[in-house]
Formats: C-alpha cells, structure tokens, sequence
C-alpha cells in the first residue's frame, strides 16, 4: 500500500498563509468596522436610518454569519434570520411611509450580532475575514435571496 493517499480530488499546491493571514486584523481597522456597524444600528434603531445603513447592517450579518460558518461564533441561526426579516420589514416599512426604522423588538438582536461580529473581529485571523467578504461578494452578485438557511422560528 501506497504511503501516498489519492482522494477522489487532488488538491493543487497549497498556499502557505503569511504571519498577517493568521493574526486578527489590526485594531485600527477592527475598531472602524465596529464603529460603522454600531452607529448603523443606533441611526436605524432611532429612526434616522436610510438605505445605506440598513445596508451595512446586513453586511455586518452576513459577514459575521460566514465567519460563524467558518467556525468563529455559536449564534443560533434564527438569530441570523430575525436580523434579516427585520431589515426587510424595515425597507418595506420605508417603501410605503418614507420612515427608515428599525422594529424595537429586533433591536437586541442587532445588539448580540453586533457583539458577535466584534468578537470576531477582535479574534478571528484575517484570512477568514477575506474568506467571508469573498462569500459575501459570491452571495450579491448570485440569484439567491439569502446565504442563511430558513429555520423554525415558532
């Protein structure tokens, strides 16, 4: 028997990470991503939000989702899948009125996620944040209407 294993696949050469790719981002760069989500949440929890705030809310969900997937966080998914249907309900809330609000009760939601993505950011090396914003893209140029799984939400 061969010492040499053959899969069903044969990966190509493997990219060796540099010392960067497996630290966390630098501060400076964690706290301005933290910064942007946190004071979204506040304008669009008050009712000063617009559509690019509501925008990088979601962005901030979903990133902290891939990178959840990527094994950075135990968040349940319905949370993930509260904060989208919120937003939803948000835009259509604006369609109609013109009013660019957040729900009061899918606020702590935000509020955990929140906490979560900066976690993340704080701890997660960088590559899985390349990672995440690669699927993030994937996911925006796609025809799927979300990257988060439908659950039960009874």
């Amino acid at each position: 028997m061969s010492s040499k294993r053959r899969g069903a696949h044969a990966p190509g050469p493997k990219k060796h990470l540099t010392k960067a790719m497996l630290l966390p981002m630098a501060e400076a760069a964690a706290r301005e991503q933290s910064l942007s989500s946190h004071l979204a949440l506040v304008a669009c929890r008050d009712g000063h939000g617009n559509k690019h705030l509501f925008n990088e809310l979601m962005r901030t969900v979903y990133l902290a989702w891939f990178l959840q997937q990527d094994g950075c966080g135990i968040e349940p998914a319905n949370s993930f899948k509260t904060a989208e249907y919120a937003v939803e309900a948000s835009l259509q809330l604006a369609h109609m009125s013109g009013e660019w609000v957040l729900a009061e009760d899918t606020v702590p939601v935000f509020e955990r996620l929140l906490a979560l993505h900066d976690s993340q950011l704080a701890t997660a090396p960088l590559h899985k944040f390349i990672r995440a914003e690669q699927r993030l893209r994937q996911f925006l140029a796609g025809s799927a209407s979300s990257p988060i799984p439908e659950t039960d939400q009874a």
